[in-house]
């Protein structure tokens, strides 16, 4: 497989979805976090679209967000999250595996994606992912396989404000099983609110260690 030629056009997408302005609908706004959405063309749900600011600069939160060292200790969506495999120093395979939710409605989901990491002009940092097939790592009874399609962090500084950032995410998860679409909506805007919240106090308690 190709995970170069993978990587490089995940980002194209994730950067074409950071530059597009029109169609997207406010759904839910809470904790400094406003959600929007909008259909997707990866398949037939919606994209989630998660803006927050953050009191830090782009090259201390996507390190914070993606590497399995700190997420581990903050994400508390994730029962297990590591790397399977390193391609190069900017991409890699990771393994993720979610609690269930909502009192077991959902029940716990893994994903095996591709993770890149890109710079681009002006300071900003951008994570780009997507599932892929991985023989070593396959589906296990205890949880479902869920598929992400293209998804990401864009991570930008303020201008008015060089030590605070913009941070956006993108995820149109697949989560798999037989999970009404009314579920799904309800559970994904909740998803990116903890998210960039939770990167919020995560890093405010790191900086309060150092």
């Amino acid at each position: 497989m190709d995970y170069k030629k993978i990587a490089d056009e995940v980002s194209e997408k994730i950067l074409s979805y950071s530059q597009d302005t029109s169609g997207w609908r406010v759904i839910k706004v809470s904790k400094n976090v406003t959600v929007s959405s909008k259909p997707s063309k990866e398949y037939a749900g919606n994209i989630y679209r998660g803006e927050g600011i953050i009191k830090e600069v782009p090259s201390k939160i996507i390190p914070f967000m993606y590497l399995p060292e700190y997420r581990n200790k903050w994400d508390k969506a994730l029962q297990s999250y590591k790397l399977l495999e390193r391609i190069d120093q900017d991409t890699g395979i990771y393994h993720s595996v979610t609690h269930s939710y909502g009192m077991g409605l959902i029940s716990s989901r893994d994903f095996v994606d591709l993770l890149y990491v890109k710079p681009y002009p002006g300071g900003i940092l951008t994570t780009n992912s997507v599932s892929v097939e991985y023989s070593s790592c396959p589906p296990t009874p205890s949880c479902v396989r869920g598929y992400n399609n293209p998804c990401g962090y864009v991570c930008s500084p303020l201008p008015e404000n060089p030590e605070h950032s913009k941070l956006v995410v993108f995820i149109q998860p697949q989560l798999g099983g037989m999970l009404p679409g009314s579920v799904v909506e309800t559970v994904l805007p909740t998803t990116l609110i903890n998210l960039i919240t939770e990167t919020r106090a995560g890093l405010k308690g790191l900086k309060s260690r150092n």
